[in-house]
């Protein structure tokens, strides 16, 4: 899964063409590293509708600020520069692909 940073999120994110999810997260954080390999293959079967990204909130704390992402992790998917949804807490995959499936 691709790394965004405060200076690229922008670009990266807003400026998609097709729907982001934006993975909160940090090194410290156990139930982080429990989703994160959910979202990998989340990322390979449906990286065609939509894009996957992880955002270290400790390297990167502008972003996470600017959303109001007060606890990790936080999944928000954005599309066309604006947050459509919201995911918060770590979730088994049938339960995150049901909470994707209007992107996918």
């Amino acid at each position: 899964m691709k790394a965004v940073t405060d200076a690229d999120f922008a670009s990266e994110v807003l400026g998609s063409d097709k729907p982001v999810l934006v993975d909160f997260w940090a090194e410290w954080c156990g139930p982080c590293r429990m989703v994160a390999p959910i979202l990998e293959e989340i990322s390979k079967e449906h990286g065609d509708k939509i894009d996957i990204v992880k955002l270290n909130i400790d390297e990167n704390p502008k972003v996470p600020q600017q959303y109001n992402v007060l606890q990790i992790p936080t999944m928000n998917v954005y599309k066309d520069g604006e947050v459509v949804k919201q995911i918060m807490g770590a979730k088994p995959k049938a339960a995150l692909l049901r909470d994707l499936a209007e992107f996918i």
